[in-house]
């Protein structure tokens, strides 16, 4: 793991493509050996899946090195900000490239099965490697390329694949109860979303990617550590096993509550960032088409991540509490991914004054900020939506839990009630997941032909293009 951390550090702080290059088959490579971690047949085939379709991805960034080596055989080309200056012309064949290595390794559609079977690694892994950073590489050179991509043909198809799979992944985790491939599909579907900023490719929606970056980065590992933790004391990560888990793990449900609500409420980063991308897309070209994927992908968000949170918070009166042995480690680990989830929210104006701004700035020459108006709302609703998670964690021993209303029927504290004909019953809460609908086979074929086709035609300008 700290090999992989390594790798990324140098994949990011690098500027010269062929060390770019090196630092991201690295990552392959660390990928590769911790998703096989564990040995068992299912890991090891799912590591060689990550690695097959992470080559593949490689094998194309090879193929821009070779094309510049072509163009520019004194080498000038070679460090990202020199290519770009370079204008259309000359990098747009290299940005294609290292864009389709950029989806292979940001896993979406139709590489997105990788990303699903690495799930099987553990917990620590899912967090690192499939949340906040190794998947991020993906979405990182794609950014980087972005002014290439901008009002191009190209850009704009893979913009496309990145919109289509934030609408068909959100889809498909509506009918997951498996926490672990809940965040998978969830993470997928927002990687897709900063792609559709990046390919669209515009000075504003490069802000609103580099936000949902680090945004989505910071609850998403929050919320794998979470599930992980949970699963070590319940035995199981089915979100139908997590009723009332504010009673038998309230820390942890609360933690849990504060990264959910970091996915998909307001005035949490990951919401504002995308009401900053569909203003953004209002205004570029074929952003209507892209403004649509985001208000019903948006809207697909709400309800899968609402129902989960509805398990974490209702309460179950005769549950055991089981939260006494969880080793101090996570706790600090844990603690500090919620703090830093409710920190960034609070000081993403200053994050993106002083970090965001400036970069966008020095590519495009005009960069995007939010009004003061904006922040003053966002502060007040942060206060409003914190009330009622941490006032749960001040709950006493001596609280009461009343018994469920039943329509006048008496109920018994183990939710159990006589129903008509004096045959008696239990209460029982579970989600609909709807599988008919939004069956993971056949949104997952549906989305992977799709994408596979827009790659193609991608592949076909830029062909054309080169030669």
């Amino acid at each position: 793991m700290f090999f992989f951390l390594s790798s990324m550090f140098g994949l990011v702080f690098s500027d010269y493509l062929p060390w770019v290059f090196f630092f991201w088959e690295l990552t392959t490579l660390c990928s590769f050996l911790l998703i096989g971690y564990s040995g068992t047949g299912e890991a090891v085939n799912n590591a060689f899946l990550a690695l097959n379709m992470n080559l593949l991805g490689g094998i194309a960034f090879v193929g821009a090195l070779i094309y510049l080596a072509f163009v520019s055989p004194g080498g000038e080309l070679l460090d990202i900000s020199t290519l770009i200056q370079s204008g259309h012309m000359v990098a747009l064949v290299p940005a294609v490239l290292i864009a389709f290595a950029g989806i292979t390794k940001a896993a979406l559609m139709p590489f997105s099965a990788w990303l699903v079977g690495a799930m099987v690694a553990p917990t620590p892994v899912s967090a690192l490697l499939h949340s906040s950073t190794m998947v991020k590489a993906g979405v990182y050179v794609i950014v980087r390329f972005a002014p290439v991509l901008t009002g191009t043909m190209e850009g704009l198809i893979i913009g496309l694949v990145g919109g289509f799979t934030f609408l068909l992944a959100s889809a498909i985790a509506i009918s997951q109860s498996n926490a672990k491939k809940v965040l998978a599909y969830s993470t997928i579907a927002n990687l897709g979303l900063i792609v559709a900023c990046a390919g669209v490719g515009t000075y504003k929606l490069v802000w609103a990617a580099i936000l949902l970056i680090i945004f989505h980065a910071i609850a998403k590992s929050l919320l794998f550590l979470c599930v992980g933790t949970v699963e070590h004391r319940i035995g199981s990560k089915d979100i139908e096993d997590m009723t009332g888990l504010i009673v038998r793990m309230p820390h942890v449900a609360v933690m849990m509550f504060i990264g959910i609500a970091g996915m998909f409420l307001a005035p949490f980063g990951m919401l504002i960032s995308k009401w900053a991308a569909i203003e953004a897309f209002i205004e570029a070209q074929f952003g209507l088409i892209f403004v649509a994927i985001l208000a019903f992908g948006g809207s697909i968000t709400v309800f899968f991540w609402s129902k989960w949170m509805g398990k974490i918070i209702s309460v179950c009166p005769v549950a055991t509490k089981v939260e006494n042995r969880i080793p101090q480690e996570k706790w600090i680990a844990l603690s500090l991914l919620t703090a830093m989830t409710v920190f960034i929210c609070l000081a993403f104006p200053i994050i993106s004054s002083h970090l965001i701004e400036p970069f966008v700035l020095s590519v495009y020459g005009q960069t995007a900020r939010l009004s003061q108006d904006n922040i003053t709302i966002m502060a007040m609703m942060l206060f409003l939506l914190m009330i009622m998670p941490f006032s749960l964690l001040w709950f006493r021993k001596e609280k009461k839990i009343v018994p469920p209303y039943m329509a006048g029927r008496p109920t018994t504290p183990d939710l159990h009630f006589l129903g008509s004909m004096g045959v008696q019953r239990q209460v029982t809460l579970g989600n609909y997941y709807l599988e008919e609908v939004f069956g993971e086979k056949r949104l997952f074929m549906a989305g992977t032909a799709l994408c596979f086709g827009l790659i193609l035609l991608v592949g076909t300008l830029t062909a054309g293009v080169a030669l």
